[in-house]
């Protein structure tokens, strides 16, 4: 079957159905429904029962562009800007250095077994070198796993920003390979023109945004959401066009704009993170359509080799050598931050741009990544909650959001609810509420402690593993009670 004008929204309609219903039943299972995803793709494709073809990496490239502007814009949304800065030079050492690190281990290994040209060998090292944004937003959210100190805001600010670095080191691979006469050296200029103009671009539309959006005043209420998808793919293409890195600046403004006040916010980010999933579904079947099964088996062997390499030896060099002078991570974390380096979509998306640019061993380097990003998925991303038991890094189960009544606050309210776990070293332990000295503007809401729920007043004693929360009415005033708390 070929898709057509004619059949193309009834084919994607029950494609997107099916994929809906399987993820709702994978959760059961423990399996990321990305990997669901992926398998109806495939078996929906030319080499699977559906026998639908579909051979466009043109189209696919520009899908996959337009998905990952949604989930980075969305996880930027999503991000809370007190939550990361704690992990801020941390999260930005593994998305620059342990990008690259993974790059030239995996790129130097892969050449090596598959016995091609060096640059080849780094551009397959290249589009695999980060960590996909949709796979770990996706699986920590929807397994709901609770992770000890720092280690969620660090991998969710680390899956969101080094996209850009990815990309550029892709794009850097393809024109090394073109150009045999260009050396390392020339990429360095362009690595900080790159990355500046995007990062610029990112601070100035992110502020556009918020001024647009407050002043505009527009009289139906659902033109909100596409005024601000008219700013995003602006942002993007038009950072992209001076040469600039949009992904960082897609993230960036979005980083500016989430942690910011605009009118009509919960109802914006409630309408990017459902567009989030849709991209999803639409990047992996459409990615899952484009893979021919039949050709990885010949590149199979190797391509288990690179899996390994990547997942054993250059992800884990790449966490330990760029937290090496980094504190509050010690051997179990950062084991653990080695494992959850999950590959999804991405990858593969950016695996259609040696296709497009007509590089020798496209083909095989198209395939060997679709086989890296599925088994990362399937093996890691089923894998995450048992590891983080396993390490010690996994907050305890009655330790996990356990307030019954879900709280929300008003539209332009500059107040926050803050959730609480209580470390065993906090230097709030054994004192009573008066003796804390918390910010008058504050209140502790409810306390659950054990297997019940406790009203506080001044004399109630704070114990060790107290699960809070907390009104604040600022974000400054969060942050002193995070640090009187020791969180």
């Amino acid at each position: 079957m070929t898709l057509s004008t004619e059949n193309i929204l009834l084919i994607g309609s029950i494609l997107l159905f099916l994929s809906i219903i399987a993820s709702k039943t994978s959760f059961k299972f423990g399996i990321p429904s990305l990997v669901v995803f992926l398998a109806i793709g495939m078996l929906a494709g030319s080499d699977g029962p559906g026998g639908i073809y579909f051979n466009d990496p043109k189209a696919t490239q520009f899908l996959g562009a337009v998905a990952l502007a949604f989930i980075l814009f969305s996880g930027g949304l999503d991000t809370k800007m007190e939550s990361i800065k704690p992990v801020l030079r941390t999260g930005i050492s593994l998305a620059t250095l342990g990008v690259l690190i993974t790059a030239f281990t995996l790129g130097t290994f892969s050449a090596y077994i598959l016995d091609i040209p060096w640059v080849d060998g780094m551009l397959i090292g290249a589009i695999v070198s980060s960590t996909d944004a949709a796979a770990v937003f996706s699986i920590l959210r929807s397994r709901s796993v609770g992770l000890k100190g720092n280690l969620r805001p660090l991998l969710e600010f680390e899956s969101g920003s080094n996209d850009p670095m990815a990309y550029f080191l892709t794009i850097s691979f393809i024109y090394l390979v073109q150009e045999p006469d260009a050396s390392l050296v020339s990429l360095i200029p362009r690595f900080f023109y790159n990355m500046a103009v995007g990062a610029v671009c990112g601070y100035a539309f992110g502020r556009i945004m918020i001024w647009v959006v407050n002043k505009i005043k527009l009289d139906v209420e659902g033109l909100y959401p596409v005024l601000v998808l008219a700013l995003l793919f602006f942002t993007f293409s038009f950072t992209e066009q001076i040469n600039g890195n949009g992904y960082l600046a897609l993230y960036i403004s979005a980083l500016i704009l989430g942690n910011s006040n605009f009118i009509h916010k919960k109802s914006l980010m409630k309408f990017y993170d459902g567009q989030s999933w849709l991209m999803q579904i639409v990047m992996f079947l459409t990615l899952g359509l484009l893979v021919y099964p039949s050709q990885i088996v010949p590149v199979l062997g190797p391509a288990i080799l690179i899996a390994l390499c990547l997942i054993l030896l250059a992800r884990p060099l790449a966490v330990f050598v760029s937290l090496a002078f980094s504190k509050g991570f010690n051997f179990r974390k950062k084991l653990f931050l080695s494992w959850v380096g999950l590959r999804g979509a991405v990858p593969i998306v950016f695996a259609t741009y040696p296709l497009l640019a007509g590089v020798e061993y496209a083909g095989m380097i198209f395939h060997i990544v679709f086989f890296i990003s599925a088994t990362s998925i399937l093996i890691q991303g089923t894998t995450i909650p048992l590891m983080a038991k396993w390490l010690h890094v996994s907050v305890p189960e009655k330790l996990k959001r356990k307030f019954p009544v879900d709280f929300e606050l008003k539209e332009h309210s500059t107040s926050e609810l803050v959730e609480l776990d209580i470390p065993d070293n906090s230097p709030a332990i054994g004192k009573a509420i008066v003796q804390l000295k918390l910010p008058k503007t504050s209140h502790i809401v409810m306390i659950h402690r054990g297997n019940k729920y406790v009203t506080p007043n001044g004399e109630t004693e704070i114990l060790a593993r107290d699960h809070m929360l907390v009104m604040a009415d600022s974000t400054e005033t969060s942050t002193r009670i995070r640090e009187i708390f020791g969180c």
